[in-house]
């Protein structure tokens, strides 16, 4: 993997700024809101992130698709914020005709402010894929951190001032989704005129993985949304807490994945069957250390950080810790499985999952609360975990062993460690083209 150790670390640099403002910001939010309105505010926030999901169809998995061709790369992008603008727009509305009939939250002025802001998410995240396909990784970890401190900043000198209230930080929520559509339009050479005929080729393409997508998604989100309509916003709030406080396991293995997609996309079948294989191997260790650092410390630091009002936060992240080391291992196989065009598999693997997890959900969260709803999550995404490694091996003829985390890779995460502590810029170049050559 060419881009290097350096790469990754810059990657989980910008990961890590993110999610560390939101685990500050989280407090304030915490402390001000309370349960009962951080649930509100994860409800509508979570409502707006589903038609994200929804309206965009899955133009990214098509872009993967048909990236090697390099005479399609400039109408792709013109393609990806055409179509995210115009079906993230189709999608808002559906969702707020959705909302208002099912009653779904009292907040509804709130939920349109945020559905404004869907389109522009939407086109983001397409031209998001764009810039990682073209290997940009520095732009699409300025979206992100500029997308945080837009979101952040406000809401913690809100609550300094004493300011800070539920409309006010779902307008920032609103911002922070437009600004990285503003970020990616100028480097990607936008506007860049579309092909239509390329479009419908996508959509047809994308369609037939989209159901699936959005029940990955759902997977991930809907807890949220019945432990808010089973039980009560406060426990919702409960919840959020510690799904965010675990968040932050994720930087090291969003990154991972980030960096790795330019290379699962290339015509080398071996290769891309290589680095997904050690991605899985690194992602496994990495999300397994920092699940458990994060496990420990959470008796004492959510009580402390949040309040003793969010000390029943501690056991569904507990309960959730397993199934959050098995969720950082789809996204990289993920992204080697569209290569097999087999969507509608991918869909029932993912739709299996979800119905799984509500059906579940229906019996543990009256049981339990968030607790409960953690439990089922975590069963869910083992489940979807071991089906999707079951498959990358048979594919790519591996075993389990190819796929667990041996010597060579402590190693690796040893050396890349070091070379950050020693920060050692004469030796860091044969050192990085040796790591690089091991990843690849």
């Amino acid at each position: 993997m060419r881009t290097g150790v350096r790469t990754l670390l810059q990657t989980m640099a910008s990961q890590a700024v993110p999610l560390v403002l939101a685990a500050v910001a989280g407090v304030f939010l915490a402390r001000c809101l309370q349960p009962e309105g951080r649930g509100v505010y994860a409800t509508i926030t979570t409502t707006a992130g589903i038609a994200t999901v929804a309206g965009h169809l899955s133009v990214g998995r098509s872009q993967i698709a048909l990236w090697p061709v390099l005479e399609r790369h400039r109408s792709l992008a013109g393609n990806a914020a055409v179509l995210g603008l115009v079906l993230g727009a189709a999608s808002a509305l559906l969702t707020l005709g959705a909302v208002h009939a099912l009653a779904l939250t009292a907040a509804t002025h709130l939920v349109v402010v945020a559905l404004l802001a869907v389109p522009f998410g939407v086109a983001a995240v397409n031209l998001r894929g764009i810039a990682l396909l073209e290997s940009r990784v520095g732009l699409a970890n300025r979206a992100v951190v500029l997308s945080a401190v837009a979101l952040y900043v406000p809401i913690l000198l809100l609550a300094v001032a004493g300011r800070l209230t539920l409309t006010s930080v779902v307008a920032c929520w609103a911002v922070s989704t437009i600004l990285p559509f503003v970020v990616f339009a100028r480097p990607l050479g936008l506007p860049v005129r579309g092909e239509a005929v390329l479009a419908r080729r996508q959509l047809a393409l994308s369609g037939r993985y989209h159901l699936g997508t959005v029940a990955f998604h759902l997977l991930l989100t809907v807890d949220v949304l019945l432990l808010s309509a089973w039980a009560a916003p406060a426990e919702a709030g409960l919840y959020t807490v510690a799904t965010s406080f675990l968040s932050l396991s994720r930087v090291p293995t969003d990154a991972l994945a980030q960096i790795v997609l330019s290379r699962q996309a290339v015509r080398d079948e071996s290769g891309a069957r290589a680095v997904t294989a050690h991605a899985v191997r690194l992602n496994l260790m990495l999300s397994s250390a920092a699940v458990g650092v994060l496990a420990c410390a959470a008796p004492l630091l959510i009580p402390g950080l949040y309040g003793a009002a969010f000390t029943g936060s501690v056991l569904p992240l507990l309960a959730l810790a397993p199934g959050t080391v098995a969720w950082s291992l789809l996204r990289p196989v993920e992204q080697y499985l569209v290569r097999l065009g087999r969507p509608m598999a991918m869909t029932a693997v993912a739709a299996g999952a979800l119905a799984s997890n509500v059906a579940l959900n229906a019996v543990t969260i009256p049981l339990w609360g968030p607790a409960g709803a953690a439990l089922a999550s975590t069963v869910s995404y083992g489940a979807m975990a071991v089906v999707e490694l079951g498959w990358f091996a048979r594919v790519a003829g591996l075993g389990a062993r190819d796929l667990l985390p041996g010597a060579r890779d402590v190693r690796w995460a040893a050396a890349a460690a070091l070379r950050r502590r020693r920060g050692a810029p004469h030796a860091s170049r044969g050192a990085e083209r040796s790591i690089s050559g091991r990843m690849t």
